[in-house]
Parts: C-alpha cells; structure tokens; sequence
C-alpha cells in the first residue's frame, strides 16, 4: 500500500491512465473485427473502408503511446497483406 502523498497520486494516475488504454485497445480489436467480417463476406470496397479506420484508430493510438508505433506498423501491414490478397482474388 502507498503511504507517501506521491505515491497515492501515482496510484491514482495508473488506474487512469489503465482504464483509458484498455478502452483505446478494445476500440481497435472492435475495428479489426469489423476490417476481418468485410473480408470474410468478399465485399472489397466494405473491406478497403474498413481498413482506412482501423489505420486511423491505429495510428491516434500510437501517437497517444498506448501501443508502440512499430508494433502499430506491423499490425497495418498485415491487415494491408490480408486486403490485398483479397483484392488479388476478386481482380
């Protein structure tokens, strides 16, 4: 348990801060599943839109330093790869 005056107040800013990048996170797996559910149904323009807003909410994530920018990267890139093939297949 803290004791010091600092201490509590950096108790405080931790379950802040906590709560506010569980919610940035979930937000992004929401946008992912929405991306994942327009490729399953074949539909390219859907799955092209979708992708733009995963990038969005992607990148304001990175920029607030909830996830790390590389890892941000990697996660575009890959659902990048996924829209392309897609667009392969129907093109």
């Amino acid at each position: 348990m803290a004791h010091s005056l600092s201490a509590k107040k950096r108790v405080k800013q931790n379950t802040k801060r906590r709560t506010i990048n569980r919610a940035r996170k979930s937000q992004i797996k929401t946008q992912i599943k929405h991306f994942e559910t327009a490729l399953s149904s074949g539909d390219v323009e859907a799955a092209s839109e979708q992708y733009r807003l995963v990038g969005q909410r992607l990148d304001k994530t990175a920029a607030t330093s909830t996830m790390h920018k590389r890892t941000v990267a990697r996660k575009k890139s890959r659902l990048a790869k996924r829209l392309n093939s897609l667009k392969a297949k129907k093109g």
